[in-house]
């Protein structure tokens, strides 16, 4: 495997709270299933309900392309918004 690229990933969620319950176990079982191979370094809800947030760690940003366009919350019309940034981690232990 070549050097990896680390990318955040920012999701705003849809008004639809009972349509987003229905939804998150499908993506988080989704997200595990990354987090267990490596990709995913961690991810979560933000505390006021509107998005979440995660940071992966891909070859570039056409692998997480694919992961986005399989993601329940994009199936399922759960993402109203992405913001994705590239992520160069300076200190702690993923830095480097």
């Amino acid at each position: 495997m070549g050097a990896m690229t680390w990318f955040t990933v920012d999701t705003t969620y849809i008004d639809d709270a009972d349509r987003l319950a229905e939804v998150r176990p499908s993506h988080r079982a989704y997200l595990q299933e990354l987090a267990e191979t490596g990709h995913v370094l961690g991810g979560g809800p933000w505390a006021d309900g509107t998005g979440g947030f995660f940071v992966v760690k891909v070859a570039d940003r056409e692998e997480l392309d694919k992961i986005l366009a399989v993601d329940p919350y994009t199936t399922e019309g759960i993402a109203a918004a992405r913001m994705i940034r590239e992520w160069t981690i300076a200190l702690g232990p993923f830095a480097g």
